[in-house]
């Protein structure tokens, strides 16, 4: 069997950004002093003339941002998703939220796999914080086919974005001949009857690989790859939930105002249904190998499959 090829998605962020700005000449690209680890220097190489490097000055970045989108270019903000979310919230408010100007937000380093950086960098709320802006649309993609198709389908929406990309390299699960994208659309990857698991970003291979430790145990888990967060497939969980009668919220972010929280928020309103949300339970990261991470906060497949095993017990 050959190996799973492994790509990190914000390499997707950076390669799909030098593809379309071929051709489209209004795509710009501004970052905060990090174009190689957020990969946007891939774009200042292609198309220096159209990169603006704002130094260690986010909140300032994304003002910029909004002026030049005020013209008619389409900006690309990139850094840490704890500097692009957490640094620069007011001014995504305030200068690109409210007036509803066609900002594009790639935060990359997002959640505990930042690794060994630790947790001043390992931000567990960018989602939450995106997600109570009004009119944000908030993609969260699970592997490099998935962020190239997002990548691709921001530069075409007229509107404020905010798309969350990973350090470590992810399987890529998709099929890239077979893959459509569309904002606001999860799709199911595992049918099942006996449980569904809603899962976002790399927790989605994390999921499928639950679900075949569960397929074993005869517990039949549907699976189910939310990309985008906000506007959520409220009618594909509801109808889940209806066949299954329970669902399983996972993510690499804080069980508190994200792809959990969101679930919880539709199914109440519609279909109330048991949920329990698998995600970081409400505290602050650590320094250690992302690897290493993913199996203390019980988020790798064995992790996952750990949890929904002893949720369903009760």
């Amino acid at each position: 069997m050959s190996e799973v090829k492994k790509i990190a998605t914000r390499d997707s962020y950076g390669r799909t950004l030098v593809e379309c700005g071929a051709t489209n000449p209004n795509i710009v690209v501004l970052d905060s002093d990090l174009a190689a680890a957020t990969k946007t220097g891939m774009f200042q190489k292609a198309y220096p003339d159209r990169f603006y490097d704002c130094g260690i000055a986010e909140a300032n970045m994304v003002s910029i941002a909004a002026g030049l989108a005020a013209c008619g270019k389409i900006p690309f903000v990139s850094s840490f998703a704890m500097f692009a979310a957490g640094r620069a919230y007011e001014q995504i408010r305030n200068s690109v939220g409210y007036p509803g100007l066609n900002v594009k937000i790639g935060a990359s380093h997002a959640g505990i796999t930042v690794g060994e950086d630790g947790a001043s960098h390992q931000c567990n709320e960018d989602i939450a914080l995106m997600r109570s802006i009004p009119g944000m649309v908030i993609i969260n993609p699970a592997d490099d086919v998935e962020a190239v198709e997002a990548v691709k389908a921001a530069v075409e929406y007229e509107g404020p974005m905010y798309l969350r990309f990973g350090r470590s390299a992810v399987p890529v699960i998709h099929d890239p001949e077979n893959y459509t994208f569309e904002i606001g659309k999860g799709e199911v990857l595992k049918e099942g009857k006996d449980v569904t698991i809603v899962a976002t970003g790399m927790m989605v291979d994390s999921s499928l690989k639950a679900a075949e430790k569960l397929a074993a145990e005869g517990i039949d888990a549907e699976v189910i790859n939310i990309h985008t967060i906000k506007p959520l497939d409220e009618e594909l969980i509801i109808q889940s939930a209806k066949k299954t009668g329970k669902v399983i919220t996972v993510e690499e972010h804080s069980i508190i105002g994200g792809l959990g929280a969101a679930a919880c928020e539709a199914l109440s309103e519609n279909y109330p249904t048991p949920v329990y949300r698998i995600g970081i339970r409400d505290v602050f990261g650590e320094s250690g190998s992302a690897a290493d991470l993913l199996v203390k906060y019980k988020l790798d497949g064995q992790g996952v499959y750990e949890q929904v095993k002893e949720w369903l017990a009760k």
